[in-house]
């Protein structure tokens, strides 16, 4: 089976716009991301989707392949569609633009279950939620899985509801923002009209979720740091470095 991982990256973020071309130690945000998902062993190429010119210039500087997509996508899942459905591929993983410190194993946790197993429609990941602070940010999203390790609900709340301030060892647990597709799965997703719930919660996911695609949630102790925000990017200049640098 043949994949391909597709990073979506638009300038006019609503909480932070021109993040994709913010600098980390010289480079934009959007090609430390290209950088680190191109390591993946079980993808055949990275390719950047967007709207905006100056996005693609710098990608295409930096060695990657861009294809440009529409401006008026509702998400990233639909951007990766729209730069992916010409491709002949069978697995399609989207990569968020703002995962700072993706790295190739990670991508390549995602994609193997679909390798291995027919049953998910989509794969991916979740880490423990290591304070209050983090259990109570709108900015990371939240998790809750059945016994099989399919999601039941995806939240920018906490969820389950805490008893305390403290989240739960086992019980509480943040999204990581990358999905590996298959190719009908991805197809039918685009296809679906907005959902309550996803414009409720402004989470993508939950388009697929309330229409009854599978999504397994691996777990992970891969700590993302996606810049969601200016503030998150001391984070993320601290998480990575230049290339060469020890």
């Amino acid at each position: 089976m043949r994949a391909i991982g597709v990073i979506p990256s638009r300038y006019s973020s609503s909480r932070f716009p021109g993040k994709a071309l913010t600098s980390l130690h010289g480079v934009p945000l959007v090609v430390w991301v290209a950088r680190g998902a191109s390591q993946a062993k079980l993808l055949e190429k990275v390719i950047v989707a967007t709207d905006d010119e100056r996005i693609a210039a710098a990608v295409a500087a930096a060695g990657f392949e861009v294809v440009t997509t529409s401006a008026d996508l509702r998400s990233g899942s639909d951007r990766v569609w729209e730069a992916a459905r010409s491709t002949d591929c069978d697995l399609i993983v989207n990569i968020q633009g703002d995962e700072a410190t993706i790295r190739g194993e990670v991508v390549d946790a995602c994609v193997r279950p679909l390798l291995e197993s027919d049953e998910p429609d989509v794969v991916t990941l979740r880490t423990p939620i290591s304070d209050g602070e983090e259990l109570r940010n709108p900015n990371a999203v939240k998790v809750v899985a059945d016994s099989r390790g399919y999601a039941l609900y995806f939240s920018r709340s906490p969820i389950p509801l805490p008893g305390g301030e403290a989240p739960v060892r086992g019980l509480h647990y943040r999204h990581i923002g990358i999905y590996a597709y298959r190719r009908d799965a991805l197809e039918r997703f685009a296809s679906l009209p907005n959902s309550r719930l996803e414009a409720a919660e402004r989470l993508e996911q939950l388009r697929g979720l309330e229409a009854g695609l599978r999504y397994l949630v691996l777990d992970t102790d891969y700590r993302s740091v996606d810049v969601n925000t200016p503030e998150d990017l001391a984070k993320a200049a601290a998480a990575i470095r230049p290339q060469g640098e020890k």
